[in-house]
């Protein structure tokens, strides 16, 4: 489809102005509302072509007092609209009008031409209470069009988070003038083979197997900890739960990580370290030695990153014991399964880790083959005692890509 025009808007709800650029093919907007009794609130932002021109014209009959200019005229166009609120009137009369306003709409003709007949368009005047009712009656069941859920969830402008659970967020909203409650889900891929730590249970590897592995999983925390900047950026991360039952195998033999929930990310504008309330802590048997003894600096970022290589120097063992070679292979264990029990405390592991330094142990078979001898080397270098000792994500990443390529294996 050509488009006629295509602007790019100023939104004001966000914070920089480096980042409050939207491309439109429609209008770009300013709105003043009334917030009960507060102080009136500005939004800027820009619409999508199909319909705006129409919203645009929606501001008669809003349940709140409110203001709409729009323009396309060029570039951050709606900078420089300065709409103003209307008159307060009377109990009376808003009644009246909003009577009146209904009754033409319910008796007005439709004609089946151009935006009516997309399914897309949602008339102006539409409220989301009448979308839902007129969905409800419909009789299939199916409720609104997966077009018009579309529409409604780009059109909605997030205003402030009301609620927060483990898996989801609730924040307030609005959409065309209304406040409304936006219910946000985080859906991820799915991935049948399940867990590191399941596959590992039930598959041995060969060594090129076993280097995908390990190179996609140190590719994915190396991705976690390096800040991103530009338009697509990212602040460095933590992940703080690392373990194989926390990373995904995917179908081709290569691994994601997941269940970010105790992450920690970086801010590096004010040099702070944002860590979220949760009551959650990790799991102590991937516990570094610095967290068990409480010693870590937790205004420090990098003493995050630091652990986390210290846990993922114990999963590449657990990746490293499945792997044949010589015609033997270890039965999968998790790490410390020797040292203590299957539930170990705090003390427990603080004794094993801390106070006696002890680490997972190497099969004698390990010194004999040249990929494996290195790979325990890594992981050595990864759970050393001192934080500062311990190999970067980074540094793993090329150590092992330096291995493939020693193998002749491409990853």
């Amino acid at each position: 489809m050509e488009h006629k025009h295509q602007r790019v808007g100023h939104n004001v709800t966000e914070e920089p102005w480096e980042r409050q650029i939207r491309q439109t093919d429609g209008y770009c907007f300013t709105m003043v509302e009334d917030e009960e009794g507060s102080l009136p609130v500005l939004t800027s932002g820009c619409l999508g072509l199909v319909g705006s021109e129409f919203q645009c014209r929606d501001t008669g009959n809003a349940r709140q007092r409110r203001a709409l200019e729009c323009c396309t005229d060029q570039d951050f166009c709606n900078k420089d609209l300065y709409p103003t609120l209307p008159p307060l009137r009377t109990p009376g009369k808003t009644h009246t009008l909003s009577h009146t306003q209904y009754k033409r709409q319910e008796s007005r003709p439709h004609y089946s031409i151009g935006l009516e007949q997309d399914e897309t368009y949602i008339p102006p005047g539409e409220s989301l209470k009448d979308l839902i009712e007129q969905s409800q009656s419909s009789g299939s069941g199916s409720g609104l069009p997966l077009l018009v859920q579309r529409t409604i969830a780009k059109q909605i402008q997030m205003v402030k988070q009301i609620g927060k659970g483990r898996y989801g967020e609730v924040w307030m909203g609005r959409w065309r003038g209304e406040r409304v409650a936006v219910k946000l889900y985080l859906i991820t891929d799915y991935h049948e083979s399940g867990s590191l730590y399941d596959y590992l249970k039930s598959t041995t590897l060969d060594i090129k197997a076993m280097l995908r592995l390990a190179y996609s999983s140190v590719s994915g925390l190396c991705h976690l900890h390096t800040e991103i900047f530009g338009t697509q950026g990212k602040p460095a991360i933590a992940h703080r739960d690392l373990k194989s039952k926390n990373i995904l195998v995917k179908k081709n033999g290569a691994c994601c990580i997941a269940d970010l929930g105790l992450a920690v990310k970086f801010i590096s504008d004010t040099n702070e370290v944002d860590i979220p309330p949760n009551t959650r802590v990790g799991t102590k048997r991937y516990m570094p030695p610095e967290v068990l003894d409480e010693s870590l600096n937790r205004k420090h970022f990098q003493s995050y990153i630091m652990a986390d290589m210290y846990s993922f120097g114990l999963i590449l063992w657990e990746i490293a014991r499945r792997c044949v070679s010589g015609g033997i292979v270890e039965e999968y264990q998790l790490p410390y399964h020797d040292l203590v029990s299957s539930d170990p405390s705090y003390e427990d592991m603080r004794e094993v880790v801390c106070i006696k330094r002890q680490r997972p142990s190497f099969a004698n078979r390990w010194s004999s083959d040249e990929c494996l001898r290195q790979m325990g080397k890594l992981m050595t270098e990864c759970w050393a005692h001192n934080p500062a000792s311990r190999l970067t994500a980074l540094r793993v990443k090329k150590t092992l890509a330096k291995m493939s390529e020693s193998q002749d294996i491409k990853l």
